[in-house]
C-alpha cells in the first residue's frame, strides 16, 4: 500500500515550473521537490490546499491511494 503523488503531472497539465508554483504557494523549491518525489512524510493541510488552489485542481488530483 501506498500513497502516490502526482503532482508532477497536475504540473505539466498547467504547464506551470517548479520554481514558479513554489513561488505561488510559499514553500521553497527544495520542498517542493520533496513533495514532488513522494518522498515527504507528511503534507500540511494548508500546503495542500495552496497546491490546489494554484493547480485549480483537487486533492484526489494529487494525491492517489495504490493498494
Amino acid at each position: 500500500m501506498e500513497i502516490l503523488v502526482n503532482l508532477d503531472v497536475m504540473m505539466a497539465k498547467r504547464k506551470i515550473s517548479s520554481g514558479e508554483l513554489a513561488e505561488r504557494i510559499g514553500i521553497t523549491p527544495a520542498n517542493l521537490s520533496i513533495l514532488k518525489t513522494g518522498k515527504a512524510k507528511a503534507i500540511r493541510f494548508s500546503t495542500l490546499m495552496a497546491l490546489c488552489s494554484a493547480l485549480d485542481c483537487q486533492p484526489g488530483d494529487i494525491l492517489e491511494y495504490k493498494p
